[in-house]
């Protein structure tokens, strides 16, 4: 894994396309017949990217202090943000807007230093010949279920049409891959239609890797991908290895013109706390309207959330995963040297932050943004047995920043949390 992902703590997801014309839900409005297909993609006449301006969208992104974006090069409905050789269903030659999207928004994030990020579907539900063979070619003896943009739905498989998908999703991800510059990340969805085998794995990841050996790939590509990527349901537990969790800004991903169902600046922080304190990170999405504009509750979310992360910078980039809750009932990251850790406080307290299980003497404590030091006395302990107290750091509302306050915990030597048993563990 490279490591400017591990330290990257935040990301931009950005969901634009045709389906902001009406703002249904993308793609999946007409494979569950809530929109007919027709209907859908004569969104394609009212796409035209009027206001786009990418260099506004890489401003934002960047004032919310994310280091690197996602933009859908083409979603499951098969319409591509770029101007494609092998189809004409894109929207520089099928929409008013004429406009190679994924250019300008490549250019721009990385005059800014952002790393580029592309979403990619591997499904195709207009392409002809993607619904031409069931998965492992096991037709299934109810062909009543069988959904025709998935698979065939009179039951007749066309294993060369299916060979000829294949081609047409290696050239159109060449396409993404090699005429926009360097790509550092390729996001897919939609494996889960065929398996490994189909997708030709793992000789579809040499393939893609061929075009940059550092690409970073998520793991939606049936077990061979690079890193994890829970959706929507913020991990309880850390999952193994790098992860990221993605997000809605509200509840939707793409436009949707009445879904004000926004999540508060706090719950945002609160959420990216919980990320990086696990050693994962977020990847929020925004849904653009069709003009191009991002929805001004959605701008101000974010400018919101760097504006936090500028307070806290230290406790955000170049740290690692934090001590485990048994210790503190929060979150918290610690420096690569683990000599100073850092704690979210989420709530104003009454008077006190508790810490349990330090082994270390406490040199000094902060408020982070402030720059505020702070009293503390230590209760209980065994040291005769290497039992650490309790230290309780005297913390007042008056103290506390508007959102998530950041206490900075300098120690001497590395941290080290009392085990239980005698053991130690540095962190979890």
């Amino acid at each position: 894994m490279e490591k400017w992902f591990e330290e990257a703590r935040l990301g931009i997801f950005i969901h634009y396309g045709i389906y902001a014309v009406d703002g249904v839900a993308e793609s999946w409005s007409f494979y569950h017949n809530r929109v007919p297909y027709d209907k859908y993609m004569k969104q394609l006449d009212g796409f035209t990217a009027s206001k786009y301006d990418a260099d506004h969208w890489a401003d934002i992104i960047a004032k919310s202090g994310a280091k690197y974006a996602v933009l859908t090069t083409k979603h499951h409905d098969g319409v591509a943000l770029f101007d494609s050789q092998y189809s004409d269903l894109n929207v520089v030659k099928s929409t008013p807007a004429k406009r190679d999207i994924i250019k300008e928004y490549a250019e721009a994030i990385k005059k800014r230093g952002i790393r580029c990020g592309m979403y990619y579907s591997l499904i195709d539900w207009s392409h002809p010949d993607y619904a031409s063979v069931f998965e492992d070619g096991k037709v299934p003896e109810d062909l009543s279920e069988v959904n025709g943009y998935s698979y065939p739905a009179d039951g007749k498989q066309d294993f060369e049409a299916w060979e000829r998908f294949l081609e047409f999703n290696n050239n159109q991800l060449k396409e993404v891959l090699s005429n926009y510059g360097k790509v550092d990340l390729l996001w897919f969805d939609g494996d889960w239609e065929r398996s490994a085998k189909m997708w030709r794995l793992p000789d579809f990841k040499d393939y893609l890797k061929s075009f940059n050996d550092k690409l970073i790939i998520n793991s939606r590509l049936q077990g061979h991908g690079d890193y994890k990527t829970p959706e929507q349901g913020l991990p309880i537990t850390r999952p193994e290895g790098p992860w990221e969790f993605c997000t809605t800004i509200n509840s939707s991903w793409g436009y949707v013109p009445d879904d004000n169902h926004y999540k508060s600046l706090n719950q945002l922080i609160r959420m990216f706390c919980d990320c990086i304190t696990m050693g994962g990170n977020m990847l929020l999405d925004i849904g653009p309207k069709e003009d191009g504009t991002i929805v001004p509750e959605e701008e101000e979310l974010l400018i919101g959330i760097g504006d936090w992360i500028r307070d806290n910078e230290e406790a955000i980039y170049g740290t690692k995963e934090g001590i485990m809750t048994r210790y503190y009932l929060g979150g918290s990251t610690m420096s690569h040297d683990e000599e100073t850790l850092y704690l979210f406080v989420y709530d104003n307290p009454k008077e006190n932050v508790c810490l349990k299980g330090l082994c270390n003497k406490v040199k000094k404590a902060t408020v982070l943004h402030s720059g505020k030091e702070l009293n503390y006395e230590i209760h209980g302990g065994v040291p005769w047995f290497n039992i650490p107290g309790t230290i309780w750091f005297d913390l007042t509302p008056e103290d506390c920043h508007e959102n998530v306050t950041v206490l900075k915990i300098e120690v001497e030597g590395k941290i080290e949390m009392y085990g239980g048993s005698g053991a130690v563990v540095t962190h979890n």
